[in-house]
């Protein structure tokens, strides 16, 4: 079994201003860090609500976003102008405005570290971000890659009875 990121998204929703540092290879020092792009993509994935018509989607002025295969929201960051109009139009409060800057440098995972703990796991101040290996049966922890995963209540679409 290998070890992962493994983001708390209730501690990460608590915290102010994020002071992550990040080990990314070329912008090590950057406020862009590659923390938001996994909180998005934890967040599309276990809290969105797979809207049967997203308003989210609608309101993009720039297309930047759209449900993929599987159903889950996705974010072209790089024509994103952060508008922020996804934010306003979600009715559940999905898209918080942190999670689409305008411009966001992805999570290499720092792979090329092996095992090493990643600077992001030491520097979070929430203590939201773990690196470790992920039990067979944890609570509210849901594996979303081979190296990512997220605590956070999942959102289930349940069939409405009749």
């Amino acid at each position: 079994m290998s070890k992962r990121l493994v983001i708390d998204l209730a501690k990460c929703d608590r915290c102010e201003s994020c002071g992550v540092h990040c080990g990314y290879f070329f912008r090590p020092h950057a406020e862009d860090h590659g923390i938001l792009g996994l909180r998005e993509r934890a967040t599309f994935e276990l809290i969105c609500r797979r809207c049967e018509e997203p308003s989210c989607i609608d309101s993009c002025p720039t297309g930047v976003l759209e449900r993929g295969i599987d159903g889950i929201l996705v974010r072209h960051n790089l024509r994103c102008v952060s508008c922020k109009l996804c934010v306003h139009a979600c009715p559940f409060g999905t898209i918080l405005p942190d999670l689409v800057p305008f411009y966001e440098t992805p999570c290499d995972y720092c792979l090329t570290v092996g095992d090493t703990k990643p600077p992001c796991v030491d520097s979070c101040g929430q203590g939201a971000i773990e690196f470790r290996e992920i039990g067979p049966i944890e609570a509210n922890v849901h594996v979303l890659d081979a190296h990512l995963a997220a605590r956070s209540s999942k959102w289930v679409k349940r069939e409405a009875r009749t």
